[in-house]
């Protein structure tokens, strides 16, 4: 299994629906900055975002373990090869990332409990 670099890309804010929507004086994502680098494999990275994790683990996990695009909607999404653009799930104020795999092997840092 390999590691992938998670790169937040952008951040963005739908101001009109966070007038109808949101609550008072929302802003973009707190959490997160664009630049930003994480690296994840089995497990979400320190200081990542819980939600934004839940939406892009599976691309992730399928990166880690070796996946190209064509397992990615038939292949008609991303041009280059072990990389995917994803966001995270929330409706108003969604950060955007580029995950890529990594040459870097990973390794389990913490004794499993059994």
């Amino acid at each position: 299994m390999k590691k992938v670099k998670i790169t937040v890309l952008k951040k963005t804010f739908d101001a009109e629906l966070a007038k109808e929507y949101g609550a008072e004086g929302l802003t973009s994502c707190p959490m997160l900055r664009e630049g930003q680098v994480f690296y994840a494999d089995y497990a979400k990275p320190q200081g990542f975002c819980d939600e934004a994790w839940k939406a892009i683990y599976q691309y992730v996990f399928a990166l880690a373990h070796g996946a190209g695009n064509e397992v990615f909607y038939y292949g008609d999404w991303i041009r280059k090869p072990g990389v995917a653009i994803c966001s995270c799930n929330d409706g108003l104020r969604p950060v955007i990332f580029k995950l890529e795999t990594t040459d870097e092997e990973s390794v389990i840092d913490y004794e499993p409990v059994k």
